[in-house]
């Protein structure tokens, strides 16, 4: 078991000096606009949170492309992270490969044991999360139940092993409101990605960061009967027919993305007060 399995307020987790972020489109950023053509995601976040609350610089560098499955992650991605020498690894993958086609878990297990190892053995604290249930997510999410439940176990067992740090989403329901989700049903939204972070940010134990990003007031609109009929189809017409389509003509999501930040550079707090420590950002994800 990691050291920062008490639940509440995890405190005394040292400064980290590189952050490096390896994965498919949600470590990319898909759907949280930048605002300048681009994404931003719970990883930048993530990122901006670790620097802000921290007296010593964070260098940051994200290497994620949309659409890779987890062999792409480890054969694409992880040497390179690993040559930048982080202190803090982030990896999250495998959800392109149980959405689509014949799944090999065995083969998914062996990639994350591959980067467990190999980013634990060379000394870097290594983060990464589970999947809530895609069935009250995606209108085909109940097909995809058992193989995420599948993706979940590995994830779990081999952090456990390794000595990585979890955010298992699993458990709670808040995971699961559509207000948190894209209308695409596969990518978190800007308040999704904000949720994310905040959690891994508690998860860490960056100070200020607790489970209050679980915190979503109010109780989600949930479509029913016909309107839920008449989202599904328009989901299916919007979303699941281009993605079938790019998938039998062979074009793959990720064909011709570059990474965001190949580099390791020195990320800037986001505000200062003159003479005085940085403020603490909140954990409430509906913040900015």
């Amino acid at each position: 078991m990691d050291d920062l399995d008490e639940r509440g307020n995890n405190q005394g987790v040292t400064a980290f000096r590189r952050y490096v972020a390896i994965g498919d489109s949600s470590t990319e950023g898909l759907e949280d606009p930048d605002g300048n053509g681009g994404y931003r995601g719970w990883a930048d976040r993530l990122a901006q949170h670790i620097a802000d609350n921290q007296d010593e610089p964070l260098e940051y560098a994200n290497l994620a492309i949309r659409g890779m499955r987890m062999r792409e992650i480890r054969v694409g991605q992880l040497d390179d992270a690993l040559a930048m020498r982080p202190d803090l690894l982030s990896v999250f993958g495998g959800v392109n490969d149980i959405i689509a086609g014949p799944c090999n878990f065995d083969a998914i297990r062996a990639d994350y044991v591959i980067i467990f190892g190999q980013a634990r053995r060379q000394g870097a604290t290594v983060l990464t999360f589970t999947i809530p249930d895609p069935t009250a997510i995606n209108p085909l999410g109940r097909y995809w139940r058992e193989r995420a439940a599948k993706l979940n176990e590995i994830i779990r067992s081999e952090a456990e092993y390794y000595g990585v740090v979890v955010m298992d989403f699993e458990p709670y329901p808040v995971a699961e409101d559509p207000r948190l989700w894209f209308e695409d049903h596969l990518h978190g939204n800007e308040l999704g990605h904000q949720a994310i972070a905040a959690a891994l940010a508690w998860r860490l134990g960056i100070e200020g960061f607790d489970e209050r990003w679980a915190d979503l007031e109010g109780a989600p609109a949930r479509l029913r009967g016909r309107e839920k009929l008449r989202g599904d189809i328009e989901w299916a017409r919007h979303y699941m027919a281009p993605w079938l389509g790019k998938g039998i003509r062979g074009i793959r999501q990720g064909r011709g993305i570059q990474r965001k930040r190949p580099i390791p550079e020195v990320l800037p707090k986001s505000y200062q007060e003159s003479g005085r420590k940085q403020q603490q950002i909140r954990s409430d994800p509906r913040g900015s």
